[in-house]
């Protein structure tokens, strides 16, 4: 078994393969399997590609474009509080920009990362499915609508306590 570590967190091959075998005669498993290792590990590093490739024959480079495609699974361990911005079309369109980069200094950290504390990670999102109520985010995996610089910092505010 091999031990591989990135950002202070751990996963081992053996785990990784367990998960993989339950998935692996399923058609279409390869989302399942990544649920269940961001479900495991909090992530999916790049080092568990190759395994997720081989396990289902497919290439690396379908299993990274999936991986990168889909927001839910992070490619590094995420901050205990996780802020996603919606930067779609509709929420765009109602100030989504603006709000982002108000986050982006609020917070002291660009989108796409983590805190060096690890305390708070600040991504886009595209689409929380509430368009009429832009411009929205999800904080900790409960979503807010009609955000403004006010609403957010209240927000949190309440989240940090």
């Amino acid at each position: 078994m091999l031990d591989h570590s990135r950002g202070g967190e751990n996963f081992d091959d053996k785990r990784l393969a367990e998960i993989i075998a339950v998935h692996v005669a399923r058609k279409g498993g390869l989302l399942p399997i990544l649920h269940d290792v961001v479900q495991e590990f909090g992530y999916v590093d790049d080092a568990m590609v190759p395994a997720i490739a081989e396990g289902l024959n497919l290439s690396r480079a379908d299993v990274h474009g999936v991986v990168t495609f889909y927001h839910d699974f992070r490619r590094q361990p995420a901050g205990g509080l996780i802020v996603r911005l919606c930067v779609a079309e509709a929420c765009k369109a109602m100030g989504a920009d603006d709000l982002a980069a108000y986050a982006e200094k609020r917070l002291g950290l660009p989108m796409h990362s983590t805190s060096g504390d690890a305390a708070v990670t600040l991504e886009p999102v595209y689409c929380l499915g509430l368009c009429s109520l832009s411009p929205s985010a999800m904080v900790n995996g409960r979503v807010y609508g009609r955000l403004t610089q006010e609403k957010l910092d209240r927000l949190l505010a309440e989240v940090a306590k």
